[in-house]
């Protein structure tokens, strides 16, 4: 694996994305790559968790909010 190949893997692994037989071939190249390779991991988890907390719900739902709401109450009451 070259390490364009390994940065498209990263993308993937990040996400949890890879099957078991690419996850030890990741591995691996990972070892072979080393510095440079922990710090364009670390750099896609940076990006993810931009990402993940840039997303907002498109709708909030009416249950979810019921069930906190009696979760809330059945505490006050507890």
């Amino acid at each position: 694996m070259n390490f364009e190949q390994f940065q498209n893997q990263s993308r993937l692994y990040v996400i949890g994305a890879l099957d078991p037989d690419e996850v030890e071939e990741f591995e691996k190249a990972r070892q072979k790559f080393g510095k440079k390779a922990e710090d364009y991991i670390a750099k896609c988890y940076g990006l993810h968790e931009a990402f993940a907390l840039s997303l907002r719900p498109a709708k909030s739902s009416e249950a979810i909010k019921d069930r906190l709401m009696a979760m809330v109450k059945a505490k006050k009451q507890s």
